[in-house]
């Protein structure tokens, strides 16, 4: 095809698009004419990112946690994104949702491989003076990382491991809400008194909570898996797509945490009080939650180990300097 030809072929292809917009392709084209050309500091907002450090005080290292958490942040929007794509998909393509959780596992392996930033990439006494300048608030507040949990597993999979057994299915969405487990990690053990911590969460995430669940109902990553025909759940690439994103999730990426907080917040028997007033001796081992998206992929001697030969092997509080 001639170069002519060519750009007549391309024109009326966008006469094509454009032609219910209600507009001509020539005002268009018009507009065209007009716009400047992209660059990449306005392609990606660099100016507004590099502005969205704010220390709350003059302790250098503040800075270098508040862009951790901003790019785990980020990259559980990435997450989300994979999962929402499963989610969607109505081809019930395998492939496809191999493609989805490799991506996903791969965002993982970035964010459990560079936690050692937040483990040794800071000063103690510097951390444990500015960490003073930001009560309440604390990383249990992460809304996304309870977001990639709904869009994973059915709710009863996510009730605190001591009330699993009284709930299932049957519960409404609601029900099955209030006995999440992360719930109990901000909560006082012998008043049952929630801290401000937890009733700041709650307040501002509930109704998107609920949303997504009730969007998701019957519908989870899990849900799409189980539905697929025999021969496809039992796709060796599949199952060990999804029970590497189970263990990255709900093992090793909590682990990552338990290191963080024993460097930082544990010596010797002593444990010092998280920001948020959370328990996070209680609350981060994934030995004690026991929280699995796809129990179905795991035998009965894995889910009764879950997260425990990790705990004792990298997470022996001598071992933390």
């Amino acid at each position: 095809m001639k170069k002519k030809e060519q750009i007549d072929a391309q024109i009326a292809k966008l006469a094509e698009k454009y032609k219910d917009s209600g507009q001509d392709l020539s005002s268009y084209l018009d507009g065209l004419l007009y716009q400047r050309y992209l660059t990449y500091w306005d392609y990606i907002h660099l100016d507004t990112l590099l502005s969205l450090q704010v220390p709350r005080t003059y302790f250098p290292d503040e800075e270098i946690f508040i862009m951790y958490h901003q790019i785990t942040e980020l990259y559980f929007k990435l997450i989300i994104h994979e999962e929402k794509q499963i989610v969607d998909d109505q081809s019930q393509e395998v492939p496809l949702f191999i493609e989805k959780l490799n991506r996903i596992n791969n965002y993982y392996k970035a964010l459990i491989s560079s936690f050692s930033i937040m483990i040794t990439g800071m000063e103690r006494e510097q951390f444990m003076r500015y960490r003073m300048a930001l009560l309440p608030s604390s990383g249990f507040q992460s809304a996304q990382y309870r977001m990639i949990e709904i869009y994973a597993t059915p709710l009863e999979n996510l009730v605190h491991e001591s009330d699993r057994s009284d709930f299932s299915d049957e519960n409404s969405i609601e029900e099955l809400y209030e006995k999440m487990y992360w719930k109990k990690g901000a909560t006082d053990v012998k008043t049952g008194e929630k801290t401000l911590t937890l009733k700041q969460f709650e307040y501002r995430y509930t109704p998107r909570f609920i949303r997504i669940a009730r969007e998701v109902e019957g519908n989870t990553i899990y849900h799409k898996y189980l539905k697929l025909p025999e021969k496809s759940r039992n796709n060796k690439a599949l199952k060990d797509a999804l029970r590497k994103m189970d263990l990255n999730a709900n093992v090793n990426w909590p682990l990552m945490h338990m290191g963080s907080a024993y460097r930082y917040l544990s010596r010797g028997d002593k444990a010092i009080e998280a920001t948020g007033g959370t328990n996070w001796k209680e609350y981060l081992p994934p030995s004690f939650q026991k929280v699995v998206f796809f129990p179905n992929l795991h035998t009965e001697k894995e889910l009764e180990n879950w997260g425990k030969q990790w705990v004792d092997h990298l997470f022996n509080p001598e071992r933390i300097s």
